[in-house]
């Protein structure tokens, strides 16, 4: 099956267009992750496609949402006594959100339309790019399975961190998905490699694919405002709380101590694993490939002991969510180049 264009100039739009929609979700898991730090999840209490895309344009309309936004657990909770005005500055970190959302549907939408129109698409890249498009509105549907977990009988004053966690990693997913396919486009010839190299390449993208995640479960649950000493945790290496009380299992998701310990691990095994790899095969095709996996790894962990120790402040904690995207797109490329020649 074809992974081109029928000619250079729709082969070089596409992968424009993959640029542009690759921006837009980099972009948008960005303002997702300062919606999440300003606590602006909550503040639209109803999933309205068409409608919602509209801002309240009255004060009626205002009062309207605020009393809705006033039923739920985290005012009753958390910000009982909030003003009109403080109400309004969550309110639009969430439609920026939600709009921003329609925005990347609209330009993936026309995007594919012009190709089909054009004849530019084979079978299997119409497949593919439509699988790409599902998979967004995949993600506005469980965006808002995140956002009803903190709405109605609940006492609940933010999203369920596992349900915030699948709504980033499916973020995440799409991201690299749009990589994988703007570098299938490129037609760039792959070096031969072993086995063991792309073992071990694919080992480092699931790793960090299961970091990110542990990422995500430590934002839901604030845990990287706690427990901000390093290199231990409350002076020590396994925090006596590891297992919360009651919790059991359940701490895996949902216990403060637990994630950030876990994901204090996973890094150490992930910079370890990268920094052997770039030793191990530097006389391979892929010495710079791994280079430039080690020194991001390197990057993101250093950032991430400083957003602990600073008790992740917004700009600290949304670079690191920053640096953490790049550095899954760097193993994404890395895995591509083991990958058999298409």
């Amino acid at each position: 099956m074809s992974q081109t264009g029928k000619s250079p100039q729709a082969t070089r739009w596409m992968r424009n267009w993959l640029v542009l929609m690759g921006l837009l979700v980099y972009a948008m898991i960005l303002i997702g992750g300062a919606t999440r730090l300003t606590d602006s999840g909550l503040s639209i209490t109803e999933w309205d496609p068409i409608k919602g895309a509209l801002p309240p344009m009255s004060d009626e309309a205002w009062a309207s949402l605020f009393a809705k936004y006033q039923q739920t657990a985290e005012y009753k909770l958390q910000n009982a006594g909030m003003s009109m005005g403080e109400f309004q500055q969550i309110f639009w970190w969430e439609w920026g959100h939600r709009l921003f959302g329609r925005l990347i549907g609209l330009v993936a939408m026309f995007g594919l339309a012009i190709f089909a129109i054009r004849g530019w698409l084979s079978r299997s890249l119409a497949t593919r790019f439509v699988i790409l498009i599902l998979l967004g509105g995949l993600q506005g549907a469980i965006g808002w399975w995140m956002v009803s977990s903190g709405i109605g009988e609940t006492t609940r004053v933010d999203v369920a961190p596992y349900r915030l966690a699948t709504h980033f990693m499916l973020a995440l997913l799409i991201i690299a998905y749009t990589a994988w396919l703007w570098l299938d486009l490129g037609g760039k010839a792959r070096p031969q490699i072993t086995q063991p190299i792309r073992t071990v390449a694919i080992v480092l993208l699931g790793l960090i694919f299961v970091q990110m995640a542990a990422g995500a479960l430590v934002a839901g649950l604030d845990a990287g405002r706690t427990y901000n000493d390093w290199p231990l945790m409350a002076g020590e290496f396994i925090p006596h709380g590891y297992l919360g009380e009651g919790l059991g299992l359940r701490s895996l998701f949902e216990g403060r101590a637990t994630t950030q310990f876990n994901h204090r691990m996973l890094a150490y095994i992930i910079w370890i694993l990268a920094l052997g790899a770039a030793w191990a095969f530097r006389g391979t095709p892929l010495k710079g490939a791994f280079i430039g996996l080690a020194a991001l790894v390197s990057l993101q962990a250093v950032w991430g002991i400083l957003t602990l120790m600073n008790a992740a402040p917004m700009n600290l904690a949304l670079l690191h969510q920053a640096i953490g995207v790049i550095v899954t797109l760097a193993a994404v490329r890395l895995v591509w180049l083991t990958g058999q020649k298409a």
